[in-house]
Parts: C-alpha cells; sequence; structure tokens
C-alpha cells in the first residue's frame, strides 16, 4: 500500500463536507507531476487530507475508492480523477508548523514542493503525522 497527500482549500471543499458526501472525486489537477501521482493511486491506499491556505493542517485520511479514470470535467484525455472515501478523522489535526519542527518531516512534499497538491509520503512520514495527532 502506498500513502498520498491530497490538499484542499476547505472554503472549495473541507473535510466536513467531504464527511457529508461519503465519496467524492479528486478532480481540477492540472499539473504533471500530480497527474501522475494520481494515476500511481490505487484502490485502498491512504491519503492524507491537507487543508491549504485556510487552517493549513491534515485533518483526515481518505482511501481511494476507484484508482484513475478521466476527468469528467474536461475533454482532455491527458486529465484525470480517483475517487476518494473518508477513512477516519484525525484525533487532532496536525498544522503545517508542527511539520515542519518536526524533524523526521523535514523531507516531506508539502515542505519541500509547497505548491505541489498531490503527492506521495513515505510510510515513516505517514506514521510520524499519525503519532503527531494522537500527542495532547
Amino acid at each position: 500500500m502506498n500513502h498520498w497527500l491530497v490538499k484542499s482549500e476547505p472554503f472549495k471543499y473541507s473535510w466536513e463536507q467531504f464527511l457529508k458526501d461519503k465519496e467524492t472525486f479528486w478532480d481540477g489537477v492540472r499539473n504533471y507531476q500530480a497527474r501522475n501521482n494520481l494515476r500511481g493511486m490505487k484502490k485502498g491506499d491512504l491519503v492524507l487530507w491537507y487543508h491549504s491556505n485556510e487552517g493549513k493542517e491534515i485533518v483526515g485520511i481518505a482511501k481511494v475508492s476507484k484508482e484513475a479514470y478521466q476527468d469528467p470535467t474536461t475533454a482532455d484525455p491527458n486529465w484525470v480523477v480517483v475517487n476518494l472515501k473518508p477513512f477516519k478523522s484525525l484525533k487532532k489535526a496536525v498544522t503545517l508548523e508542527q511539520i515542519k519542527q518536526t524533524e523526521s518531516l523535514q523531507q516531506i512534499g508539502l515542505i519541500r514542493q509547497g505548491r505541489l497538491s498531490v503527492m506521495p509520503v513515505s510510510q515513516a512520514e505517514f506514521d510520524c503525522i499519525l503519532k503527531l495527532s494522537e500527542e495532547k
């Protein structure tokens, strides 16, 4: 299983709205690297949900429920989407500031490639974020 991180601006599509919807397709990706990451997602992979701009924090975990297919919002065959379902809300959100202050997360894509909207996360990084979400 692979792990990923996706970014969503909460005023456009929040974790809370995702929980209400129970499933969504991840669209609007128009960056080739992010698109390639979507293509790499497999059913069952876990995905960290990051609120960008507002909050700047990881708030939950989604699960890939359908692998990459043509983005229905465009006729351009270059772009794809995946379906995601909520898996688990984090007990406590993990802020960008916490991530930047955690030595073992200094190579995470969220810091290194801050503008990328879909990125891989290593098992160690994923586990560290979960641990941070459990701390008081």
